[in-house]
């Protein structure tokens, strides 16, 4: 059984037992974390879709750990200005195993 969710401005198609990098959780790790925003369950020949979401469905997951991705480093320069700008970004992510698909 599939199922796909919403969370961070991101769609993701998700099973149980899949591990998923999605945008930082307000949750602990160790804790369990709900997806009430699915939008559309897949269950071999038989598909429900919501309009935006099923009704009733969701999905459970365990927070593994929250992190930082790997820097990204921006650089903004004007030729001939002798301006030059120098910047890191890290994104925090959530590490999360998909425990349960309700339907």
């Amino acid at each position: 059984m599939h199922a796909i969710i919403e969370t961070g401005g991101k769609q993701y198609k998700v099973a149980e037992g899949d591990t998923l990098y999605i945008e930082k959780l307000n949750v602990e790790a160790g804790e369990t974390v709900t997806f009430n925003k699915v939008l559309a369950v897949l269950d071999g020949e038989n598909a429900r879709f919501g309009a935006p979401a099923v009704d009733g469905a969701s999905v459970t997951a365990s927070v593994v750990k929250n992190g930082k991705g790997k820097k990204v480093l921006v650089f903004k320069y004007k030729p001939k200005k002798n301006y030059r700008r120098r910047q890191g970004h890290r994104q925090p992510y959530t590490k999360v195993e998909i425990t349960k698909v309700n339907a």
